[in-house]
């Protein structure tokens, strides 16, 4: 059984059509993620920086102070990220508020406690955000570029650890 060519050209012109389609759909689904993969991605320079400070000048005492208060700052934002009011249950609640209570203490407290406690506490919100249904929703460059980002910042705190165990 053999087509006709006007058959075959139209199949062929409605594949192209197809894919083009799909890729078009691929191209929006990420493009509403662009800016917050980007601003993900430079959030990390803070961290970053004040590790590599620490670390080629062997001095942790103001980089190990700013990289605690950005710490916490990025915590919070993190943890307001996954408070939805009006959807929020009472276990979803606390599960989001137990990372960010003592902040405001471990500011305070011991630098070594509170580097421990906040590099737990990046795994425990991305942890919860996982658990999320919305997490499926989002699109596969976002859920990458979130693992990357925690596994990035807990090696800077791993390393900021270090720094601080070994100053004299």
């Amino acid at each position: 059984m053999a087509f006709s060519p006007e058959l075959i050209e139209l199949f062929n012109l409605r594949h192209v059509q197809l894919r083009k389609a799909s890729a078009l759909r691929s191209t929006l689904s990420i493009a509403r993620y662009i800016n917050h993969i980007q601003l993900g991605y430079l959030g990390l320079l803070p961290f970053l920086a004040l590790v590599g400070w620490s670390m080629l000048s062997g001095r942790t005492e103001y980089a190990g102070t700013m990289f605690i208060y950005y710490g916490i700052a990025i915590m919070s934002f993190l943890a307001g990220q996954l408070w939805r009011p009006g959807e929020q249950s009472y276990g979803r609640a606390i599960a989001v508020v137990i990372p960010t209570i003592p902040l405001p203490l471990l500011a305070l407290g011991n630098e070594l406690f509170t580097l421990a406690w906040l590099s737990a506490s990046f795994w425990l919100v991305l942890a919860i955000e996982v658990k999320q249904p919305q997490w499926a929703e989002h699109h596969k460059d976002y859920r990458k570029m979130r693992f990357v980002l925690t596994s990035v910042v807990f090696v800077c705190h791993l390393l900021m650890i270090a720094a601080m165990l070994d100053r004299p």
